[in-house]
């Protein structure tokens, strides 16, 4: 199809938004045409327009026709892409930039929501280098496990080589790892604590939302409410990482005691290996927790086994001379 010049003014744009001006003249273009002219694939600007992304080029008989204006639309998505943002949030952009709104305030809010949450870099690893990090152990299910966790990402074009969004993350894994912790178990535990803290950072946004963006939800953003939203989000960000980081490390030191306490508690009520003749054995019984809690209110957690021995000790001989009492008493009845 021949190119069409038609008179068209510039597209205008905000200072602090990307220029992207329209040639003096139109020009229409062929999908082909369009896809050579943007660095975009066929396949591609036919994605875009089943998202929303792209307007719909115009039907003439049987043959689409693109303008200028897809043009610019391609080389804003491809900048934006560059930029980090992701085909959802490119769309609410476009929309807003559509409707004439500036995208300064947009754009600094999505940066901010879009961008990373932690100050944490990303790393790169081989497959030899992790296998050395895991001991020399070489686990295809245990990898495979990983890439489909997000804590390696294949590079491509790079054969065993990996990404590695958090090295943090995997350095816990290798010291796990390196204390006897099988590799699958270690990333089952990890999709599943995956799932609590969504739902912990699921719960924070609705707090938040309810309580402190309320005023910008449900209405068309301006350009200075969206700069005030950006602000606040900056802000309130580090809090849910350093509630959560306080009641952890809270949590953490309440049940780590009294799991030592259990296990100190079981290992001293637990027979020995080997017991000389006429040394006293021990045997571990089962009581109530009520009757131990009971017992540990009285006397103080370090008294509690010396205390339920004596009181069996001193029941038992209660018992004794009674048995004792009831057998001399029965041998001075007289015969009825």
């Amino acid at each position: 199809m021949p190119p069409t010049p038609q008179p068209s003014g510039p597209a205008s744009a905000s200072a602090t938004e990307p220029e992207y001006r329209l040639p003096e003249y139109r020009v229409e273009y062929r999908i082909e045409d369009l896809a050579h002219r943007s660095g975009a694939t066929v396949r591609t600007i036919r994605a875009y327009q089943d998202k929303g992304l792209l307007p719909k080029p115009e039907r003439r008989g049987r043959a689409n026709v693109y303008d200028d204006s897809h043009l610019a639309r391609l080389r804003q998505i491809a900048d934006l892409l560059e930029r980090g943002y992701t085909l959802a949030s490119i769309r609410e952009l476009l929309q807003a930039w559509d409707e004439g709104r500036g995208l300064g305030g947009v754009l600094g809010l999505v940066a901010e929501v879009d961008g990373p949450w932690t100050d944490e870099e990303s790393g790169r690893i081989t497959r030899a280098e992790l296998d050395e990090l895991f001991g020399g152990e070489h686990d295809e299910a245990a990898v495979s496990e990983a890439v489909a966790l997000g804590v390696l990402e294949p590079l491509p074009g790079r054969q065993d080589e990996f990404r590695v969004p958090s090295p943090q993350e995997l350095s816990v894994a290798a010291e796990l790892h390196k204390a006897g912790v099988p590799l699958l178990a270690i990333t089952e535990q990890l999709r599943e604590l995956r799932g609590q803290v969504e739902h912990i950072a699921a719960r924070f946004l609705d707090f938040t939302n309810e309580h402190v963006f309320v005023r910008y939800l449900g209405g068309h953003l301006s350009d200075g409410d969206a700069s005030e939203a950006a602000d606040l989000v900056r802000r309130l960000r580090p809090l849910a990482q350093q509630t959560v980081e306080a009641e952890l490390a809270r949590a953490m030191q309440k049940f780590a005691a009294r799991n030592l306490r259990d296990h100190l508690r079981s290992a001293a009520a637990a027979p020995s290996a080997a017991v000389p003749d006429g040394a006293m054995r021990s045997e571990q019984i089962r009581l109530p927790s009520e009757t131990v809690e009971a017992v540990r209110e009285l006397v103080g957690e370090a008294r509690v086994p010396d205390f339920i021995t004596a009181a069996a000790e001193r029941e038992v001989r209660a018992r004794a001379m009674d048995r004792m009492t009831a057998e001399r008493s029965g041998g001075r009845q007289s015969p009825a």
